[in-house]
């Protein structure tokens, strides 16, 4: 089994990714673990994960002072932090780099605040395993759809991201490194759906930014299926994307919105937003390969392309504007992720979270 006595380090492990990573990691799907580590710098986040692994409500001593002997081991630091992220890298087998600033309208007006933690921190997990020789066996770093053809700053930086560790597949030779990509994740911080939840809780309007507007949807065991797969599959410098449905952003308002009176208002696309996302450019689609329930896309490096002639999987890019699900099938995706639920006095399709 591939995790089996290794030591895991979840860079970003509080976020949302990072805690249904951790959750699948602890079923032992992909072995049994000799430690997990989760390395962020929200105190208050860490403190809440550990109560609810310890199934505490209130906190003791040995919650704190045995913290090292646990199997889940929570440390405080920062991806932007080299002395911090040594020390956290130390031991560790498999990193999972989710670490990540992803709201597009915050890195929009704090641009190099998206930088140090979106490049910096990567190049920092680099740093560590090439010039302290550490033998990380897999670094796999989390991206996003927004990187493909970026035209917002949190695009961007996660596309440097993609090429810092595409690049140290050269000069960290011992250890591999690869990407996944993947677009919205359902219902988590920062997405859509919570956004959503709030206006029609509080009696709308549900403001869409455009009647166009696509996006990919996947759940977060979807997300996790991913960097799972590029773990068990992907050779070094690929970044593994799945094969995702995509919706329009008002059809997932409307069926979230259900039989309520409640207005949907259109506002305007937002600073850096795009009408449909892009998982695989018309750049990228002749390194594209099938690899069953997930595509790739090979290095661009030429030292690291190893299956050069391999017959692409697409011919043009892979957008969100592509095979859209219809407004039932968008309505039985969400109910079918739990993301609505039926009053049983009156019908009508309630919020359940």
């Amino acid at each position: 089994m591939l995790l089996d006595g290794k030591c895991v380090l979840i860079t970003g492990g509080t976020g949302s990714l990072g805690k249904a990573l951790t959750k699948r990691i602890l079923t032992k799907e992909l072995g049994t673990p000799r430690k997990i580590i989760i390395f962020s710098r929200d105190e208050a986040k860490q403190h809440a994960m550990r109560m609810e692994y310890q199934h505490r409500r209130v906190a003791t001593d040995e919650v704190i002072y045995h913290n090292f002997e646990e199997m889940l081991e929570f440390r405080i630091g920062d991806v932007r932090d080299y002395h911090s992220v040594a020390s956290a890298v130390q031991g560790a087998d498999v990193i999972f780099n989710a670490a990540a600033l992803k709201q597009v309208p915050s890195c929009e007006y704090f641009p190099y605040e998206a930088v140090r933690t979106n490049v910096e921190g990567p190049e920092n997990i680099v740093r560590v395993i090439r010039e302290l020789k550490v033998p990380v066996e897999t670094v796999v770093g989390v991206s996003t759809d927004k990187a493909c053809k970026p035209v917002n700053v949190m695009g961007m930086t996660k596309a440097i991201q993609e090429r810092i560790f595409l690049s140290a597949n050269i000069t960290c030779p011992n250890t591999r490194f690869v990407c996944v990509r993947y677009g919205n994740v359902l219902a988590s911080r920062g997405s859509v759906i919570p956004l959503f939840h709030d206006q029609i809780r509080h009696g709308g309007p549900v403001t869409i930014t455009t009647e166009e507007m696509t996006r990919f949807l996947l759940s977060l065991d979807d997300a996790v299926d991913v960097i799972f797969g590029a773990l068990s599959a992907a050779r070094r410098g690929e970044t593994f994307i799945p094969k995702a449905p995509a919706a329009r952003v008002l059809d997932i308002a409307r069926a979230l919105i259900g039989h309520r009176p409640i207005e949907v208002k259109m506002v305007g696309i937002r600073p850096g937003e795009k009408i449909h996302e892009i998982l695989i450019s018309e750049e990228e689609c002749h390194r594209s390969a099938d690899r069953g329930q997930f595509y790739s896309i090979r290095p661009i490096l030429p030292e690291l392309d190893v299956e050069a002639d391999m017959k692409p999987a697409f011919q043009g890019e892979y957008s969100s504007a592509l095979n859209l699900l219809s407004p039932q099938e968008t309505q039985e995706l969400l109910s079918r992720h739990a993301l609505l639920v039926t009053d049983r006095q009156n019908g009508e399709e309630e919020l359940l979270r």
